[in-house]
């Protein structure tokens, strides 16, 4: 992605040479990824259609602060890529999975960033985290929650009349009295975590059923149940605006951190592994960072607007 919006930077910037042309065009060759970011690239450029020159097909520069050297044009028009296409994966692959009536449509949703905590009509209270979407379908025999997007916590309010089920794309949890967590993984599945009481989990057509208790988490998805593991019950703190870390790497952290603001966050390998401890504020991420690099052997770096790099400090 950082290298689609590099290229995106360069050839629209009106400066791209013959030779940068052909450059970018076995750049494109090289990977099919190359060509998927580069797709992607051109979809979040037509977000700023507006500002196209109406006498060259490029982003018209002349519409950022002035600057008078082509170079520092070009880094920010970079820094402008980077942001957009950093802020803009979740929702293209939302768009692409649920379209406008899905996620952006929804019940009860949040934008990036944002937290919310409503208190539904049967008394169950909800927490949604950041850029998450939900639908509701209260029906006389049955209360119905559809996570689209992001992740949720659930406190359950008693109606033995009517179950309460959190549905996603990978299969149904039946809450039995209790506090749960529901969040939607990168890599394609579910991931419930029970805080109190119980949930029974399954997936499409009955083919698998899991009784999660409390302290457990499972992950699922369409194929199949995952073994369940322990579930820290630090993590729904997020629902207060913090991020407690006890002994988490660093990597993973920053990875949380991400989920709260727009842009790009990189971590070199050589400090993903450092072990975290403490509370970091999910409404204030740059204080976050900050409080990391007192913390922690590292520099945080931000190259351009929108984009955070992460590293060893300087000896």
């Amino acid at each position: 992605m950082e290298q689609a919006a590099a290229w995106f930077a360069l050839l629209y910037s009106g400066d791209a040479t013959d030779a940068d042309r052909a450059g970018w065009q076995r750049w494109l060759q090289q990977a099919e990824d190359h060509r998927a970011a580069w797709q992607l690239a051109e979809r979040v450029g037509q977000r700023f259609a507006p500002l196209q020159s109406q006498d060259a097909p490029r982003l018209a520069v002349d519409c950022l602060p002035a600057a008078s050297q082509g170079r520092t044009r070009r880094r920010r028009l970079l820094g402008l890529a980077v942001a957009a296409l950093g802020g803009g994966v979740l929702g293209w692959s939302a768009w692409g999975r649920l379209g406008p009536a899905g996620a952006w449509l929804a019940d009860y949703r949040t934008a990036t960033g944002e937290r919310r905590e409503t208190l539904l009509a049967d008394g169950t209270r909800l927490w949604l985290g950041s850029a998450s979407a939900v639908d509701q379908a209260y029906g006389a025999s049955l209360r119905r929650l559809q996570l689209l997007a992001g992740e949720i916590l659930v406190q359950t309010a008693a109606d033995p009349a009517r179950p309460l089920v959190v549905d996603t794309a990978h299969g149904r949890m039946q809450a039995l009295g209790t506090r749960f967590g529901v969040r939607l993984e990168a890599n394609g599945s579910t991931l419930l975590s029970v805080y109190e009481g119980r949930v029974r989990a399954s997936i499409p057509a009955g083919a698998a059923m899991a009784l999660v208790e409390a302290g457990q988490q499972l992950r699922f998805n369409a194929q199949g149940l995952q073994e369940r593991a322990p579930a820290d019950p630090a993590r729904e703190a997020w629902s207060r605006g913090i991020l407690l870390a006890h002994d988490r790497p660093l990597g993973e952290v920053v990875a949380e951190l991400a989920r709260y603001r727009h842009g790009v966050m990189q971590v070199s390998p050589q400090v993903a592994q450092l072990p975290v401890l403490g509370s970091y504020p999910l409404d204030d991420v740059e204080s976050a960072l900050a409080m990391l690099e007192r913390a922690l052997p590292i520099r945080v770096a931000h190259p351009l607007p929108g984009w955070t790099r992460i590293g060893p400090a300087e000896r």
